[in-house]
This record gives C-alpha cells, sequence and structure tokens, in this order.
C-alpha cells in the first residue's frame, strides 16, 4: 500500500494505483477525456493535469503512478488555468458547431435540426415534443413567425434555406388534428403558486413551463378570451380555432386562466400576499401607467437582463412589458427562459440568470465544404405549401433538405461540458486559416467527423482491442496528425465490428450515433 496526500487529505490506496484513480476513491473528481476503463494508458488530452505540491510542477493525473509521500494538489488556481489552457489548444482546431446556426438565431432557442430528422424519418409525434421543449405554441408561431432562424441556415448558401416555419406549423397542426394530443408529463405540485398578468405568448409559455416543472400557475387576464395581440391578428393569416386548440392544449396541464380580471394597483398587492411570485405578461405598459410602482425605463419595465427580475424581488416581466415587439417568437422564448429562472428560485432561494451553455462555433462554409454537408441530406429544391400548410409527403422532403449543422453528440460531449465549466475561450489559440470541414457517414447511422477529433486515441485502442482488420490509427505526424483508416480504406473497414462501441466512447461529436440523440 502506498499513503500520499491529495488536496490535504490524507489517502492510501494500492501500490501501483494512478493519481487519478486514488483521487476518485476519495471522492475526488479529477477530469479527463483520453482516459478510458480497462484501456491502456494514452496520455494526449493534458486536461487531468494536477499539481505537485512540493516543486510546483504539473503531471497528467491518469498516467502517473502514486508514490510514497506525494503531495498532490488538484484545485488551485493556477491548476485550474492550467485546463482551461489545456482545453482552449484543444479548441483551436475544433471545426464543428456544437449547436446549428438556426437554433442560435432562434429567440426561443429550438433545436430545429432534430426536429427536422424526426420529420425526415416521419415520427412526428416525437418532432412535436422537440419542437414543445421550447415553443409552447408551434402551431401559431408556425403562421406568425418572421423566421429569423431560416436567415441562419446554411442551406442559404447552397440553395435557399429549409422552411422551418412551415415545418414547425406542420408538427403542430398534426398534433392538434391527433386524437390524442400531445400532453407533457405532469410534475407532483410543489406547493408554489405563480400569478401570470397577461394571456399573450409570453404569458401562455411561462404557464406551460411552470406547470411542467411542478408549479401552479394562474393566468390573470383583462379581456374575455385568452391571447393578448395574438387574438387582433387577421383570421386569414391566423385563424381562432388556432389559437383556441393550443390554449386548450396549455390549459390541459393544469394551467388555471381567469378571464375578465383587470389588475389594478390595489390587485396587483394582494396578489402578492396570495402568491409565491408575480410575472407580468401583459403587453406594453401604457405611458402614465403606475407600472405598479415598478422602477422603468423609456421602452417598459427594468428588469435585469438575464433573470427578468424587476425591482421587486418577488416580480419578473417578460414580453412586450418590456419593450414593445412584435415578434411573438422572442416573447414565447422569454415566458420558457422566466419559467426555468423561477423554477430555479423556488428550489434554490436564489435568483440566477437563465443558464446559457458553451458553444463551439467556426463560421460560414467554405464552398468546398458544401459537398461535406450534402451527404448528409437532399438535393432538393424547397418544397412550396398552400395556404394549409404541407402535406405529410412535402414536409418529410423539405426536411431531407436540412443539412445538420449541428453536432449528433451535444449533450454527453465531454470537450463542450469542460469547456462550459472552466469558461473556455474558443479563439484563443486559434489560427486564422481553419481545417476543413469532412464528414463520412458510416452505414450503421453513424457519422465521423475528424475536424472535431481531439486525437484522444480511444477509438484507435478500442479497434485494436476487438480485433479490427483495419480498425483507426494515427496517420500523418507532428501538427499534422490525424485519426483514420489505415491504407486509405473506408470508414467502414475501419468500423466493421466496433462502430457503436467506438462512437459511445468518443467523448467528443467527431464520432456520434443518429438514433442516440432522438431518444427523448
Amino acid at each position: 500500500m502506498t499513503k500520499l496526500t491529495i488536496n490535504n487529505h490524507p489517502i492510501e490506496v494500492q501500490t501501483g494505483t494512478s493519481v487519478w484513480q486514488a483521487a476518485q476513491s476519495a471522492g475526488i473528481n479529477i477530469p479527463t477525456m483520453c482516459y478510458l476503463e480497462e484501456t491502456e494508458h494514452f496520455t494526449s488530452c493534458m486536461i487531468c493535469l494536477v499539481k505537485d505540491a512540493k516543486n510546483g510542477r504539473f503531471f497528467a493525473s491518469c498516467s502517473t503512478p502514486v508514490f510514497e509521500g506525494q503531495n498532490v494538489i488538484t484545485n488551485d488556481e493556477e491548476t485550474i488555468e492550467s485546463r482551461k489552457a489545456a482545453l482552449e489548444l484543444l479548441l483551436s482546431e475544433h471545426v464543428g458547431d456544437c449547436e446549428a446556426p438556426c437554433q442560435l438565431v432562434c429567440p426561443a432557442h429550438m433545436n430545429i435540426p432534430l426536429m427536422n430528422r424526426l420529420i425526415a424519418k416521419g415520427d412526428f409525434a416525437k418532432a412535436l415534443e422537440v419542437a414543445k421543449r421550447d415553443i409552447a405554441l408551434p402551431s401559431i408561431l408556425g403562421r406568425i413567425c418572421p423566421a429569423p432562424c431560416e436567415a441562419g441556415c446554411r442551406r442559404k448558401q447552397v440553395d435557399e434555406a429549409v422552411s422551418i416555419c412551415l415545418l414547425k406549423r406542420f408538427v403542430g397542426d398534426e398534433d392538434l388534428k391527433s386524437e390524442s394530443p400531445y400532453q407533457p408529463p405532469k410534475a407532483e405540485l410543489s406547493g408554489k403558486k405563480v400569478a401570470i398578468i397577461g394571456s399573450g405568448p409570453a404569458g401562455l409559455a411561462a404557464a406551460y413551463y411552470l406547470q411542467q416543472k411542478g408549479h401552479q400557475s394562474v393566468i390573470f387576464e383583462k379581456n374575455s378570451k385568452a391571447g393578448g395581440e395574438l387574438l387582433h391578428i387577421d383570421q386569414e393569416i391566423l385563424p381562432a380555432e388556432i389559437i383556441d386548440q393550443e390554449v386548450t392544449q396549455i390549459v390541459a396541464t393544469g394551467v388555471q386562466i381567469r378571464l375578465n380580471e383587470t389588475i389594478d394597483d390595489r390587485r396587483f398587492a394582494e396578489l402578492q400576499s396570495e402568491f409565491d411570485v408575480i410575472l407580468l405578461a401583459s403587453g406594453t405598459i401604457p405611458e402614465g401607467s403606475s407600472a405598479f410602482g415598478l422602477k422603468t425605463t423609456k421602452a417598459g419595465i427594468s428588469v435585469d437582463k438575464t433573470s427578468y427580475m424587476t425591482s421587486n424581488p418577488k416580480v419578473f416581466a417578460v414580453g412586450n412589458s418590456l419593450r414593445a415587439s412584435k415578434l411573438a417568437v422572442r416573447s414565447v422564448g422569454q415566458g420558457k427562459e422566466v419559467a426555468t429562472v423561477i423554477d430555479h428560485f423556488f428550489r434554490n432561494s436564489e435568483v440566477t440568470g437563465f443558464p446559457e451553455r458553451f458553444n463551439s462555433k467556426f463560421g460560414r462554409l467554405a464552398e468546398t465544404e458544401f459537398i461535406q454537408y450534402q451527404k448528409d441530406s437532399e438535393a432538393a429544391p424547397r418544397q412550396q405549401a398552400d395556404h394549409s400548410g404541407f402535406s405529410k409527403e412535402a414536409a418529410i422532403r423539405e426536411a431531407k433538405r436540412c443539412m445538420h449543422c449541428d453536432c449528433r453528440n451535444p449533450e454527453s460531449c465531454v470537450l463542450r461540458e469542460l469547456s462550459d465549466r472552466y469558461h473556455a475561450v474558443q479563439k484563443r489559440f486559434q489560427s486564422e486559416e481553419r481545417f476543413k470541414v469532412e464528414k463520412f457517414i458510416h452505414r450503421e447511422g453513424i457519422v465521423y467527423e475528424p475536424n472535431k477529433c481531439i486525437k484522444c486515441g480511444i477509438c484507435i485502442r478500442l479497434t485494436r482491442q476487438h480485433q479490427e482488420e483495419f480498425g483507426f490509427t494515427f496517420i500523418g505526424r507532428g501538427f499534422d496528425v490525424k485519426v483514420g483508416v489505415p491504407f486509405n480504406e473506408s470508414i467502414q473497414k475501419g468500423l466493421e465490428k466496433t462502430a457503436k462501441i467506438v462512437a459511445i466512447a468518443c467523448p467528443t461529436g467527431a464520432l456520434a450515433m443518429f438514433e442516440t440523440e432522438e431518444q427523448i
């Protein structure tokens, strides 16, 4: 046995144990990307760096054995900075988007590529679930949204953008026509109550997501019908029955709507004692209004930009009450975000901003890269729709035009998670010229994108361990080294037996399975 100290904690482990394993046994987590249990050591990512307390030198904990009297530091400022620098070096060569440009410019941040893939498969019910994770009113917005997401669609560089808004409308309408429309799982009520003033897009969306999180939402609407400004849109564009149907779906989650209730200053004060939180989503604040005593700007209610909290810590505000806008999708997105903020407040007794994750970006495609993305899409022209929207066949054809610019492994990508945790800056070590995008599609539903690879060697070790005839190996030397199949063989030849095994083990989106991301 060997005795050592990690972060001032004495530990005793089997001789020959690595420092990383010793730390794990003591409940001390050291991040790593190139380490894989039951495979040989291969130190490459340098994320597991720790410091020798006696001489201040850094070393890789995953491949360094413990020794008697060793004193290790894993969490001081200098060690954390070294990990951040290691991540930024990996990111400097990483060519890939965590999220597609269309998703990033969507004010509601909807996972558009995943919705498209599910529509292309004909799985409209799951596509609707994906849309409703971020957009509570897909049928309504599918008719009135000016589609800012389509401005970000990379397909525009090839011919025309994918008809994202019509596809969103299609899955929403298919659900409304269904005999059993989608309802999200009902959470056990927390005992917390939220009063929402206004039943426009922001108020409806906030109520929908708060109710899913287990907090009773009660909407107060001064008019005799819910919908706010939506009710004033030309019925040729937005039929009243569509509003009624989507409002009915929101009410079915347990949301209460009290119509013909005008909230004045006296009633507002009462609501503060009756409810745990008030959310103001009442639309544009008239000039000269008391604004319920809240701090205002020239545009509307003044809020913290990340949490939507007003000058009253029990009151939040979203939508047109902040500033006048005709972009309903922005109000819906704010409704979703404030629901997350309020939920966190209820659970942790503190108000924090809506969480934003690290996003790798590489910019526009070069013309030579179009063909790489078209490997994963169809070269059909943009489909046309009549006043009733897409047919099922047209929706499938249109969805197949999506070039899938996003990462297929966005939730379990270790590189993204660690970059987020350590606040890595992608551009710190980037050169002016980036590597060109490459995509290889495996018949088992796996995509290999070499320029997302961090050269951790896990796929090489696994294909060797499982005795692939060709497998993966390092090709080239120095800074030009890449991971690929030897002798210029195809990815099919390299991964005859281990395609899914290596895709699951890959710590980035370099090797990813199509089917995993679609399991909701």
